[in-house]
């Protein structure tokens, strides 16, 4: 993560744009440490938000990896064509989810004074604000490689009281360090 948003250099090398004014974070540890770092570099406020946490797997949570394919793999087959399929055992559905992040990211559309606003998240939770961004179904968001630690750039512009959204890039710090190296 430190890469991609080039911590150990300057923030403001990352895709020629401004320190951020604002981090907002998951509380879950992963993210929550890396953000309180990147607002204190920033000289930027830090603020923890429970909306940004990852989908809540319930039962589904900690199981290693090849037994959790093995017991999710008929509701990840349907939730690909029908986001509405998944729900994890004791855990969060998507629709639910879907509603929280998308309020979340509401609130940031909302936020007309701050200019630059950091948020450090979760691939599920980038599965719901980008296709958002974009106008897809969610249930086609499937072909966007999102690696940990990707960096995304999404612009909001504000217009007689409506905000539209535009993607600047999308995991731009792996496009940046495979031209570094070429």
């Amino acid at each position: 993560m430190r890469a991609a948003a080039s911590l150990d250099v300057s923030f403001s090398a990352t895709a020629n744009t401004p320190l951020w004014d604002t981090v907002i974070s998951s509380p879950l540890l992963r993210c929550r440490e890396f953000a309180e770092r990147a607002a204190s570099a920033a000289q930027a406020s830090c603020r923890i938000e429970e909306q940004w946490q990852e989908i809540d797997y319930g039962d589904w949570d900690g199981m290693p990896l090849n037994h959790w394919r093995r017991e999710a793999a008929d509701q990840f087959r349907a939730f690909r064509q029908d986001p509405a399929a998944l729900a994890p055992p004791n855990g969060e559905d998507f629709l639910s989810f879907k509603a929280r992040i998308l309020a979340a990211w509401q609130a940031i559309g909302d936020r007309q004074g701050s200019s630059h606003v950091l948020v450090v998240t979760h691939g599920g939770v980038m599965r719901v604000v980008l296709p958002w961004v974009l106008g897809m179904p969610l249930n086609r968001s499937f072909p966007l490689d999102i690696p940990f630690a990707c960096l995304s750039r999404i612009k909001l512009t504000w217009a007689d009281d409506k905000v539209s959204t535009s993607l600047i890039f999308h995991n731009g710090a792996a496009y940046r360090q495979a031209n570094e190296l070429s």
